[in-house]
């Protein structure tokens, strides 16, 4: 019985030191190595045309691994991803709801329409974003392989830009139903952040379009 109690005695004396004791907080080197990121984030993101929006959504990424610019253009292509993905979900279970209410034709055919923009859009950046992999995974050395990589990459990500874009133009500037404003909101997120995924992306192959120009030019 006695043995009990100076077990339980200890059990509650190591919970209350544990409680009592300072929280730990992250070393001096961890928080150098985010404000570091955190700056490299914000002067990447100043080339691109939302720069605001570009630091919010990379900001998250502040703790992970962000050897250059090919990591960052990685990032932001996952975030265009993610948007592009959930506001197709969006978009299926309205156009499913208007399917079912037919009272509003016209604004059924325009969700469908969007439904199907957005669709290739998550096509296209899944596409861009196996790309850039193969072409992380082919090096530093210069050829038109790579090159053709890089092409297919802006080729992609362009056209998930379009696509989006396309949606956000499909609907009136005004006297939109609040259903409607909300889907242009969305989609109009999904072209921003593609947007700047590309000027990210640009930025990344700019290097590489720099040394075959360099290459070009020996005699």
């Amino acid at each position: 019985m006695a043995q009990l109690n100076l077990t339980l005695l200890l059990i509650f004396l190591s919970l209350l030191f544990s409680f009592l004791a300072p929280p730990v907080e992250p070393s001096s080197l961890t928080r150098h190595k985010n404000s570091q990121t955190i700056t490299y984030i914000e002067s990447s993101c100043n080339s691109t045309l939302y720069p605001n929006l570009c630091i919010r959504c990379l900001s998250r990424y502040a703790k992970s691994t962000i050897n250059g610019p090919q990591h960052l253009a990685q990032y932001a292509l996952s975030v265009s991803l993610s948007r592009a993905v959930n506001t197709r979900g969006y978009l299926l279970k309205v156009a499913k709801e208007l399917k079912v209410l037919k009272n509003n034709k016209r604004e059924y055919l325009i969700v469908q329409d969007c439904v199907n923009q957005i669709t290739d859009s998550v096509e296209q950046l899944s596409q861009a974003i196996k790309e850039l992999r193969r072409l992380n995974q082919r090096g530093s050395t210069i050829n038109d392989d790579m090159l053709w990589h890089i092409s297919n990459v802006e080729t992609w990500v362009s056209t998930a830009l379009t696509d989006a874009s396309s949606c956000v133009y499909s609907f009136p500037g005004h006297r939109m139903s609040k259903r409607a404003a909300a889907i242009k909101v969305k989609a109009m997120n999904v072209a921003e952040v593609t947007s700047n995924a590309l000027a990210l992306f640009h930025r990344y192959a700019s290097k590489y379009r720099q040394a075959e120009a360099r290459t070009i030019k020996k005699p």
